[in-house]
């Protein structure tokens, strides 16, 4: 027998080679009936593949993003069958789950293949689902798989096998289709009664402009119809929100191939919604202690050897700039950290100085590949509001706390209340891609769990995640479609203290090792303003949006009357402009509202008259007739932050 420890802390016994399908069975035949895999000790396991001893066990349903993650997985094979019974000969490279939906990298040789084949194959897929065949697990030896793949003439996955370990290759068969796969998998195709294709792309096979590109075909599934249903209601809400598209209707921001890819042009109103965040963050920095730095967009190449960055991202990074002195070499800087604990090296410090808060809106520049790059979310050069807390190790946890609470202010200013905090720790496994000893990372991630739990956070936890230098916490904030973007983060790092011999005179008299938190509430200003787009619909908060009312007289006659209420209002240090084009009121009216302009004003015979103006607001109509003097004190109420 072997002991199974539940989510809920009971331990059940069961004979040896039980599976998660029929624990679950044991519990209720209806769970049974959606379990689509298991958490096993941590590790995602077919619900279908035998436990051989103690563990302990989480049962995953379409409800968990675990078994989210493993139904798309299997949809990505059996989209590969529907594709290889449809054009025998495909090839295929990877097909993993993405976080909504899957891919698979395809070679369909010299065929052409665009979005117009779509329907067939999704109508395949449905009419393979229905077979219900299962996902059956194998493993095999290296000699049997490289076998298997030289006579089905597939070089992608050779090269794939190449890098392996024998002992721990598998392949997954279900239907006609055999792929090799760790797993896991669902069940039976069965499971899948709902399926999209959305998107076709090329991509280069493993990433490398070198090799062959591949077809890239996006896709997503459900386990019911009415799913899929409001699914695609969402993709086209997401459309509308698109903040490349906004952000070119509400002019904030362009791009320019002569500029260079992913290198991102801030307009007049894009310079000013943006203006207006750092000096709301930089208030908020000042109430708690951050002293602004300033460093340059470049630094020398040992900076960042000895910082570690080199080591890590120098590769994938932008090359050096080399100088008219013999062996010299800059970088563009990738990290705002080195530079700061430079700063920080510029004086003795004493126990008492600390902690120290340095905070800076420094630009930084990354060599993202050219099929990655997505309006603001992914580009080249992006500024993170970021800072570095040099402390001693007894205020770690409170300084991180005080960090969370800036955060949160920084989020409920700006309308993301749904959030999780994620503790992003090492991987179990491969302790080799860290720097730093054992001791330290432990210290660190002990504060971060603890700090978490002390300000109530709702948190998970995901290994692997931390950066190389040491663990974080990362805000996983659901924006009003439901999508989940990775936005503020905090880091504790005792690691680039050590690397660059930062010290103090503690009370003792003798030198301490100070520790390091990074911390960025918006991450980056680039990425922060394309999720708030997308999720506002560019309805921005009143005090963040560029222009907060429009003056709209009815025509010439009241133009001097609506000048002396912009000039009124706009001495009053509030946004606005007026539309003195010869145009009917109806079409000003439209296209203020297109412009996404909060308020209008409107002016004609009887305003004037009475010295008032006609209220209008964005999205809900008219509000009636009030002095420009009541609005004005209307909008200061309002944009109060």
């Amino acid at each position: 027998m072997i002991n199974i420890t539940l989510p809920d802390g009971s331990v059940k016994q069961f004979e040896k080679g039980t599976t998660s399908f029929q624990i679950a069975q044991s519990i209720s035949e209806g769970l049974a009936r959606n379990v689509l895999a298991a958490e096993v000790n941590g590790q995602i396991w077919d619900s279908s593949r035998p436990i051989e001893t103690d563990a302990s066990i989480r049962l995953l349903t379409w409800n968990d993003t675990e078994g989210k993650a493993t139904f798309w997985h299997s949809s990505a094979h059996l989209m590969a069958e529907a594709l290889e019974a449809l054009y025998p000969g495909t090839k295929f490279g990877i097909g993993p789950a993405i976080e909504t939906g899957f891919y698979y990298d395809v070679d369909f040789g010299d065929r052409e293949f665009s979005s117009d084949d779509f329907k067939q194959i999704e109508d395949k897929m449905l009419e393979l689902a229905r077979k219900k065949s299962e996902f059956l697990r194998k493993p095999v030896s290296k000699q049997d798989a490289q076998t298997y793949f030289t006579d089905k003439g597939d070089e992608y996955k050779l090269d794939l096998i190449k890098d392996l370990a024998d002992g721990s290759i598998t392949l997954y068969s279900q239907g006609d289709f055999t792929d090799l796969c760790r797993g896991p998998h669902i069940p039976n195709t069965g499971f899948i009664k709902a399926v999209k294709l959305t998107n076709v792309a090329g991509a280069y096979w493993r990433g490398d402009e070198s090799r062959k590109q591949l077809t890239r075909i996006y896709g997503v599934t459900f386990p019911k119809q009415s799913e899929l249903a409001d699914y695609l209601k969402m993709i086209e809400e997401a459309k509308k929100r698109d903040h490349r598209k906004l952000g070119k209707e509400l002019e904030l921001f362009a791009f320019s191939e002569r500029v260079g890819m992913g290198l991102p042009l801030w307009l007049p109103k894009g310079a000013a919604l943006r203006e207006r965040l750092v000096n709301f963050l930089q208030r908020a920095q000042m109430k708690s202690g951050y002293e602004p730095v300033i460093t340059p967009h470049i630094g020398h190449k040992n900076l960042y050897i000895t910082s570690g960055h080199y080591e890590k991202y120098g590769a994938d990074s932008f090359q050096p700039i080399k100088t008219p002195q013999e062996g010299e070499e800059f970088l563009l800087k990738p990290m705002n950290c080195p530079h700061h604990c430079e700063i920080y090296r510029t004086k003795p410090r004493s126990y008492k100085d600390l902690p120290l808060r340095f905070a800076e809106f420094g630009t930084v520049y990354r060599y993202e590949q050219s099929g990655e790059l997505h309006g603001l979310t992914r580009v080249r050069g992006f500024t993170q509001d970021d800072a570095h807390l040099f402390c001693r190790p007894d205020q770690v946890k409170d300084e991180f706390k005080k960090v969370v609470d800036l955060v949160l202010y920084v989020f409920g200013a700006l309308g993301f209340e749904n959030f999780t905090a994620q503790v992003s720790l090492r991987d179990k496994e491969n302790r080799a891609k860290y720097i730093g000893s054992e001791e330290n990372w432990e210290l660190a991630e002990t504060a971060i769990i603890e700090a978490a739990a002390e300000k109530n956070l709702p948190t998970v936890v995901e290994y692997g995640e931390a950066a190389f230098y040491g663990p974080k916490l990362d805000f996983m904030v659901k924006d009003a479609l439901g999508r989940k973007w990775q936005l503020g983060t905090i880091q504790v790092d005792y690691n680039l203290p050590e690397r660059f011999e930062l010290e103090y005179t503690g009370s003792d008299n003798a030198k301490h090792r100070p520790v390091m938190i990074h911390r960025a509430p918006f991450g980056s200003l680039e990425r922060f303003v394309a999720v708030l787009i997308e999720h506002c619909a560019g309805n921005f908060p009143l005090w963040l949006t560029p222009e907060q009312f429009i003056v709209l007289p009815i025509s010439e006659k009241y133009e001097d009357y609506a000048k002396k209420v912009l000039e009124s209002l706009n001495n009053s240090d509030i946004r606005g402009l007026i539309d003195l084009r010869d145009e009917k009121i109806g079409r000003k009216i439209r296209d203020a509202e297109v412009k996404k302009i909060p308020y209008m004003l409107i002016i004609g015979e009887k305003e004037m008259a009475e010295g008032v103006v006609s209220l209008r607001k964005h999205g809900e109509g008219d509000l009636g007739s009030m002095k420009a003097e009541e609005f004005k004190n209307k909008l200061i109420t309002e944009i109060t932050v």
